[in-house]
């Protein structure tokens, strides 16, 4: 087998392979540049954008962990319209797919940036849902399935990109929260976000981070969302994007076996620059190994 078929369809949007960057971890691609182009992914997932910008939390905002790291960044970022302005058409002119990650404090936020967002060329439109709704007393979007209806149910009747909605795991169930999505009209979804989490310096007897609570992220996650990506992938019937320790090409497989149609490389991007390349070539040389003509093929291929 000389060729193998890399491309896949998320909601009908066609990808060159399965492989994306996760929001957050790649910027808006700038620093990456000097590495690779971004038109090699499969997608570039940007940055979290909030309706105005954000400064973010106070440092420390990151740590390293056993097997991963922690961050508290809060989101900063110039705001959705310095974005369209500046960011999306550098992106567009290096021929990236561009995905949109967006979060809001409010359902109408979302509906508003995805008005601005659908009369650009991005691709799609991630909703973050593990931003706190302030008229709901503070509780995150993503931790109660009518909210999570509600909000993409909304969203969705503003724009006309795919909209991709991205699970927390800090849930009882992902699979009730899951189909909460995809009956709210969700044409994916993408899972995992960060575990809550916190760490302690002993000498001080502080919380390493100054918002005490962060986000985990890394290896230590990664069995935690193979677990959630196999749940969901039998739930519902729209396509889901898998991420939560991807370090390498065998993270990426497990998680395409697992029912995942593509795969989102995050905190690997620090530890390895090359990582979501070598991640591409490395799918390719399994498959190749395997027998897989087709990267679908591979899709929930678990025995």
């Amino acid at each position: 087998m000389s060729k193998v078929d890399m491309a896949v369809d998320i909601a009908g949007l066609k990808l060159k392979n399965p492989v994306m960057t996760a929001s957050g971890t790649y910027g808006f691609g700038e620093e990456y540049g000097e590495f690779y182009g971004p038109d090699r992914l499969g997608a570039v997932v940007v940055k979290g954008l909030t309706l105005n910008p954000r400064k973010g939390n106070p440092p420390p905002r990151t740590a390293e962990t056993p097997a991963g790291m922690l961050n508290s960044v809060g989101l900063q970022n110039p705001g959705v319209d310095f974005f369209l302005q500046k960011e999306l058409p550098r992106l567009l002119d290096k021929g990236a797919c561009v995905i949109a990650n967006i979060a809001g404090n409010t359902i109408e936020e979302y509906c508003i940036m995805m008005e601005k967002l659908d009369c650009s060329g991005v691709s799609a439109v991630e909703l973050n849902l593990s931003c706190p709704n302030v008229k709901e007393g503070g509780m995150a979007f993503g931790l109660e399935p009518g909210m999570v209806y509600d909000v993409t149910e909304r969203v969705n009747e503003r724009g006309h990109k795919p909209l991709i909605v991205k699970l927390s795991p800090n849930v009882t169930n992902i699979a009730e929260i899951a189909r909460a999505a995809q009956e709210g009209g969700a044409h994916a979804v993408s899972l995992i976000n960060t575990l809550l989490a916190m760490d302690i310096d002993i000498w001080t007897r502080r919380p390493v981070l100054a918002n005490i609570y962060g986000g985990l992220s890394g290896p230590a996650v990664k069995p935690v969302a193979l677990r959630m990506v196999h749940q969901v992938a039998q739930a519902v019937d729209i396509p889901v994007i898998g991420m939560g320790g991807i370090m390498d090409w065998r993270d990426a497989v497990q998680f395409l076996l697992a029912g995942a149609k593509a795969v989102a490389v995050g905190t690997a991007n620090f530890v390895n620059p090359y990582a979501p390349i070598e991640i591409i070539e490395g799918i390719e040389k399994y498959m190749k190994q395997q027998g897989f003509s087709a990267v679908e093929a591979m899709v929930g291929a678990l025995r």
